[in-house]
């Protein structure tokens, strides 16, 4: 594969500290336009005293003033040409208490990563961990031949995984690598590009990172600019090291706008940075984040460098390739609960996209494929009843034009994974809270709702998404909902205020 990338305009600066998980493709710029009328008037309904209600009302009798609200929202007219689907579920009965368009197949975006939290808990298990290995021939204080890093889908490595791992050779007393060393991907197929990423080839934000079965840094290198004496050159450094050469330089100036340029192409098997502009001197430290093209190598030469601050000296290359031998030192990720964090509250689709691969390789075989990967989760999802017709699943993470899910599906899902005790703390806690963390931290707010609210968001050029529980207060099971909108490019803000308007109905209604 080719490893340009190239930047005609400044790239985008971000100061520490910086956020490591992307959580929408696109923000939508205009203001609210949905038109509240005759969700207002469900709103209104409500204002029946609590007392005047029956005792015994549940959240599973029927809810005319929630169905009028969501006939409401799928009809407005700001809405107009969008395709909605909604479905709002009483987990602990199954009744469906309000629904439209809940078997339309559509886009889910971001809420595409609650089938793969869910499939991964169900399958792989919550205390699943994914491991990393150094082996060669230890002889004495020397590897004779190849070391070889060997790697299993860790979405979360990183070079100071790395730096320990190096550390634990030395402690054996290895001071020489006597070879090359040999980056194992065969865990994954050769394809790189996760599904519907290729729709879009000319981004490298790092939200559009490839995937391999040894990653480090979720396949992103980050540069580092430092202001030194005004007039003088900045300091710059890369991350992961050992991968990038840096040519040009860029300058300190004593006040302005920074103006810093990177432009990346390939140098044999690694990466030139190509510098240029200047950082002003007030300013504090910035990197500058972008995706690698091929990853085949970064963590081969990560682990070079690495090796050599540990003080072993490596008189061979950096290749792919493997060999047999014992197994010298080995890293284990956190257990998938604590990775699936970064895929439910952070929306990471790194980190979706190679869970949902690795998925493929543990449950079907290898080397893991994408499309195995959705096999098993299809699978799944039939056997548990949660999958409906005309759904499409190619990819873990939701971005692009890929998957197609209904609904009817998504509430269903997310009552499986709430009544199977063997997976239910942990997929609740990956989900962002609402007015507390994640991509909901500033959404929620009120009393009815923050903490109460527990969802993933979804958020494309023309889609919206919403869904997940409203929890229910002692004893009482919670509401599942699944808000999808569709074709709604330039009226995102409208959609994602009719998906918030509605849950603080419910709230209302189950929280009086």
């Amino acid at each position: 594969m080719s490893s340009v990338a190239q930047m005609t305009t400044p790239p985008a600066k971000t100061v520490v500290p910086m956020p490591r998980y992307v959580a929408v493709l696109s923000r939508p710029r205009s203001r609210p336009t949905l038109l509240f009328s005759v969700a207002l008037a469900a709103i209104l309904g409500l204002a029946t005293p609590v007392a005047s209600q029956a005792p015994s009302a549940s959240p599973a009798d029927r809810m005319p003033d929630i169905e009028a609200a969501v006939r409401a929202i799928a009809s407005d007219s700001s809405l107009r040409n969008a395709q909605v689907g909604m479905a709002i579920l009483d987990v602990d009965s199954g009744k469906l208490l309000a629904a439209t368009g809940e078997h339309v197949p559509l886009n889910p975006a971001s809420n595409a990563k609650l089938f793969t939290a869910a499939a991964a808990l169900a399958l792989l298990h919550p205390e699943h961990r994914f491991e990393t290995t150094l082996s060669g021939a230890a002889r004495g204080a020397t590897v004779s031949g190849p070391l070889i890093l060997r790697g299993y889908g860790d979405p979360s490595l990183t070079a100071a995984d790395l730096f320990a791992l190096a550390l634990e050779l030395r402690t054996y007393g290895i001071r020489r690598i006597d070879g090359d060393i040999l980056v194992d991907q065969r865990f994954f197929d050769e394809q790189t590009t996760p599904p519907a990423f290729e729709q879009q080839p000319d981004e490298w934000s790092y939200f559009r990172a490839p995937v391999s079965a040894v990653a480090v840094h979720e396949n992103c290198v980050v540069m580092t600019a430092r202001p030194g004496g005004a007039g003088g050159p900045a300091l710059l450094s890369f991350d992961p090291p050992g991968f990038v050469d840096i040519e040009g330089s860029v300058t300190t100036a004593s006040k302005g706008a920074d103006t810093v340029t990177l432009t990346l192409a390939p140098r044999g098997q690694r990466l030139v940075a190509r510098v240029g502009g200047a950082i002003s001197e007030d300013s504090r430290l910035v990197r500058y984040t972008k995706r690698v093209e091929d990853p085949t190598l970064l963590a081969g030469y990560a682990l070079r460098a690495m090796l050599e601050r540990a003080e072993i000296k490596v008189t061979g290359d950096v290749k792919a390739g493997t060999a047999k031998a014992r197994v010298l030192a080995r890293h284990q990720s956190a257990p998938l609960s604590a990775l699936l964090y970064a895929v439910g509250k952070n929306s990471n689709n790194f980190y979706a996209e190679m869970i949902f691969k690795a998925l493929g390789g543990e449950a079907k075989g290898r080397p893991a494929k994408s499309a195995d990967g959705a096999e098993q989760a299809q699978r799944w999802l039939e056997r548990v009843g949660a999958s409906d017709q005309g759904m499409v699943l190619k990819n873990g993470s939701g971005l692009f034009d890929a998957n197609r899910v209904t609904a009817w599906s998504v509430v269903q899902l997310l009552r499986v994974a709430w009544l199977d005790r063997r997976i239910q703390p942990e997929f609740l806690a990956q989900l962002a809270v609402g007015g507390v963390d994640g991509t909901l931290h500033k959404r929620f707010r009120s009393e009815r709702t923050r903490r109460y609210v527990r969802a993933k968001t979804g958020t494309l050029g023309d889609t919206i998404a919403l869904s997940g529980y409203l929890l229910g207060q002692g004893t009482r099971g919670p509401i599942a909902f699944s808000l999808l909108f569709n074709k709604v490019a330039g009226k995102q803000d409208g959609a994602r205020a009719a998906a918030d308007k509605l849950v603080e109905i419910l709230a209302r209604k189950l929280h009086p």
